[in-house]
């Protein structure tokens, strides 16, 4: 894994490639997403600088588009879905659950870096209402009371 100052200088790569280009915000934030993980204020900064561009616009395009984060993200992102079906099915009960059992809220990651929650719109599939996704696995049909259980099989 490479050290943060290698990061920084690939960081630097991307955005001497893309300087001048109209339109270079994205595709450096993007590759700086492949670097990091996320993009803290200090990589927008470095972005904004190296492009002549405000800070602002970096942020605002950041913040604009779900694909970017300003957090470093967990190991297991999990998503509950919030959408129709699996609200009227009780995702909030779930979402409520997690919530209690990691001690944070959803858009937080917990403190040893393992979980991130996320709260989202339809998965897809709203048959197995309500669920939730952990990195690819799809959970369904799901009960606050099968939380715990779930999450234990990530944290071994």
């Amino acid at each position: 894994m490479p050290d943060n100052k290698e990061k920084y200088a690939k960081l630097q790569e991307v955005i001497e490639k893309h300087k001048g280009e109209r339109g270079a915000v994205m595709p450096c934030l993007q590759e700086a997403m492949n670097i990091f993980g996320y993009v803290p204020q200090d990589v927008q900064e470095m972005i904004a600088d190296g492009l002549g561009t405000t800070l602002s616009e970096v942020y605002g395009v950041s913040t604009f588009y779900s694909q970017f984060s300003l957090k470093p993200k967990g190991k297991h992102v999990i998503g509950v879905c919030l959408g129709t079906a699996c609200y009227v099915k009780g995702s909030q009960k779930i979402i409520e659950k997690l919530s209690e059992e990691l001690k944070i809220q959803p858009g937080d990651t917990t403190d040893d870096g393992l979980f991130t929650l996320n709260a989202t719109r339809c998965l897809g599939a709203c048959g197995l209402a309500p669920v939730m996704m952990i990195g690819e696995e799809v959970y369904g049909r799901l009960t606050p009371d099968q939380v715990p259980g779930i999450l234990e099989t990530y944290r071994a």
